[in-house]
């Protein structure tokens, strides 16, 4: 089963959406892209899953980040299913379903990208896709996927998450460390000497050593008292 690798050119295929034709790159432009996949229509996960990325609408849009779904059903069940995911969910942007969602009723694009699960199979034996996210940036290319099974929703405050860290290491050179949040303290590459990030951050870097002789090195402006000031 192919599928595509961090750092790939995301294919600019043309598909048929809730809310007309569309080329992919085109649909993006110079924003941020998520695409992500659903078993099928009207199943009780991706109902909450959809109903919460429509509340989410405004935060993907804050971070220039355009949203769309795909499932393997047709225009008509997706029209339907829409209908279900406002029901289920009241706090969509302005009572209006906030993005596309893509018909893939022959499976071209779900075999093409490597979304289809094995384990999951519809009443004809067909495998069914899994819950797939693809994280794609400006430059169409591949940023972050994560693969859930079936039975598994998403946490879509996760997804906010790493679209935040994203765009942070986009232009600047930092890591985010584990359970990072949005103005927490973020890590300076150990390729960086100390003296260069002294130099690119004024607001001060500090330094944890480590047994091993190794150290790590923290930029936060709102840290107040230092680990151990760099240098």
């Amino acid at each position: 089963m192919p599928g595509l690798l961090l750092g790939e050119l995301f294919p600019n295929f043309e598909a048929e959406t809730t809310t007309g034709k569309i080329k992919f790159h085109d649909f993006l432009g110079d924003s941020w892209g998520i695409l992500f996949s659903h078993p099928r229509d009207y199943t009780p996960v991706c109902t909450t899953e959809l109903g919460r990325a429509t509340t989410l609408c405004l935060e993907f849009s804050r971070r220039n980040v355009k949203m769309i779904a795909l499932s393997i059903d047709s225009l008509e069940d997706h029209h339907g299913w829409i209908k279900d995911i406002l029901a289920y969910n009241t706090e969509g942007c302005g009572g209006a379903f906030p993005f596309p969602i893509i018909a893939d009723h022959h499976r071209e694009l779900a075999v093409g990208l490597g979304m289809l699960d094995p384990e999951e199979k519809d009443e004809h034996g067909m495998p069914l896709t899994a819950r797939c996210v693809f994280v794609i940036g400006p430059d169409k290319r591949l940023k972050l996927s994560l693969l859930y099974p079936a039975t598994t929703g998403r946490n879509f405050d996760e997804i906010l998450r790493v679209i935040d860290s994203l765009q942070l290491t986009a232009h600047s050179r930092v890591a985010t460390p584990a359970d990072w949040q949005p103005g927490e303290r973020v890590m300076v590459p150990p390729t960086m000497p100390e003296e260069e990030a002294a130099a690119m951050f004024p607001a001060g870097v500090y330094t944890k050593d480590l047994p091993s002789g190794r150290s790590m090195v923290f930029w936060n402006p709102n840290v107040s008292v230092p680990l151990r000031p760099a240098g």
